[in-house]
């Protein structure tokens, strides 16, 4: 539910601050003749604009999908780099170790009562299947807590199915993450879980799992959402369903790659930085295009066009495409890590990783030890902000969920900003073989790039920062 949807004299609550707060009866500062002027420009040159679309192709089409550790990814971020250049940005690499992870042949099928192939991918840093693959009985659950709720021993040689409905992502993503774990701990051999997804046309959607050291690492796969429901079907009609799994994935040695970081140098004060974030890496299906492909030409040409329209504010504003989001978050830590002397000049963390659906608003984290004055003055910028984007339909700002690259950000007390994309048509195609440019609504890249330069430009301009810095002790560096 929003918790700020503004109106310009009405008092209201901000960000669950639990009192109001009674608006100025004149214009906010962001919404002065200049910035006026400001918005007006951007608006009207990313409506013009052609070149984030084309990026986007180039990306999709020439280097296809981009999973940590492979060539793909590293020949793409060489040509974001000389690309940033080209547009007048001073980029440069930055060294992250990821994780390594090799998909492999796959396939399940169902062989009782009779024989059907089923559509599945493996998960994300599976283990592997035995050569020739596995075959059991199936054990059918309708949620997590089904599952956590049966008895130690009670899987022994079966395949766990976890065929839990969609609510939202959430909500319902654990189950890709815990179905090997618990599926383990009560003896199961593999675990199956319905794909992560609002909608499905058969389609399987693959995602990261987790292993613990102390739980035998099972293989794990998806099914679509139509087979994972015909086997919980046969299950709960006591025809005691088999699958054969087929997993032939390999975890490799841990690699090179590397962040690409990219400044517009600000006018007044260039060590104070407004960072817009995306991660360069995907899946290895499909594309990458809406996750997170869109994302990186959205805040790449966010800077981009702010530096060609002559629009150059106080603080610099720098472009990271993060690499192994997908399965590890390595390059969220490292940045974080490497740049911890920083920390405490980096204004505000922005971050575009749902697609290219029309942004509604932010979703906004404030450290919670904020003193109240102090919330009070960052909610205050914050309503200024929603305000000044309210006109172009993107002043809905909600609590909470900023994003997974800039954590490691949040956590030492830096402010976050995650781009509240509509997701409508986002989740069905999340993770999958559909992911591919075709679905880009060059209408909808256009709007987005409008509304998140100008919230980049309004940040890196105004006078005032959203909170003062903290001093949090950064992150440690983990791989």
């Amino acid at each position: 539910m929003p918790l700020l949807c503004v109106r310009r004299l009405a008092p209201l609550l901000v960000l669950g601050l639990g009192a109001s707060v009674t608006l100025a009866a004149d214009p906010p500062a962001l919404l002065g003749d200049t910035h006026r002027e400001a918005l007006e420009r951007i608006a009207a040159a990313a409506e013009a604009d052609n070149d984030a679309y084309e990026r986007l192709r180039e990306l999709c089409d020439r280097f296809g999908h981009r999973l940590s550790g492979s060539a793909a990814l590293e020949s793409a971020i060489d040509w974001a780099v000389g690309e940033l250049a080209e547009d007048g940005l001073d980029a440069r690499k930055e060294p992250v170790t990821v994780a390594k992870w090799v998909r492999g042949a796959e396939s399940a099928a169902l062989t009782h009562p009779r024989a059907q192939p089923l559509a599945v991918l493996g998960l994300g840093m599976s283990a592997p299947t035995p050569p020739g693959g596995v075959e059991a009985e199936v054990v059918a659950v309708g949620s997590l807590d089904a599952l956590r709720a049966l008895p130690e021993g009670a899987l022994t040689g079966k395949i766990i199915l976890v065929d839990q409905p969609f609510t939202d992502y959430g909500e319902t993503v654990p189950i890709r993450s815990q179905t090997a774990i618990e599926g383990a701990r009560r003896g199961a051999v593999a675990a199956l879980i319905r794909s992560v997804t609002s909608e499905s046309l058969n389609t399987p959607h693959t995602g990261a799992i987790r292993y613990v050291d102390d739980v035998k690492a099972i293989p794990a796969a998806a099914l679509s959402p139509e087979h994972a429901a015909l086997l919980h079907r046969l299950y709960d009609a006591g025809q005691r369903p088999r699958v054969r799994l087929s997993l032939a994935s390999e975890r490799l040695p841990d690699a090179t790659s590397y962040n690409v970081v990219a400044d517009l140098k600000g006018r007044e004060r260039p060590q104070e930085i407004v960072l817009l974030g995306c991660h360069l890496d995907s899946w290895d299906v499909g594309q990458g295009a809406q996750d997170d492909g869109a994302g990186c030409v959205l805040v790449w040409h966010a800077a981009s066009l702010l530096k060609a329209q002559g629009l150059t504010p106080r603080r610099t504003v720098r472009v990271v495409l993060y690499t192994n989001e997908e399965n590890g978050l390595a390059g969220g830590r490292a940045y974080a890590a490497d740049h911890a002397a920083e920390l405490d000049n980096h204004v505000v963390a922005i971050e575009s990783d749902t697609g290219n659906g029309r942004v509604l608003g932010m979703n906004v984290d404030l450290q919670a030890s904020l003193e109240t004055a102090a919330r009070q003055r960052a909610q205050g910028l914050l309503w200024e902000l929603s305000n000044a984007l309210l006109p172009y339909g993107a002043g809905v700002f909600t609590q909470g969920g900023s994003g997974a690259d800039i954590w490691p950000l949040t956590e030492a007390g830096v402010p976050g900003l995650g781009v509240d994309h509509d997701t409508t048509d986002y989740w069905p195609i999340h993770h999958t073989e559909a992911d591919t440019f075709e679905k880009i609504k060059l209408d909808d890249l256009r709007y987005n790039l409008s509304v998140i330069t100008m919230t980049a430009y309004l940040l890196a301009e105004h006078p005032e920062r959203l909170v003062n810095p903290v001093g949090a002790p950064p992150p440690r560096r983990r791989r």
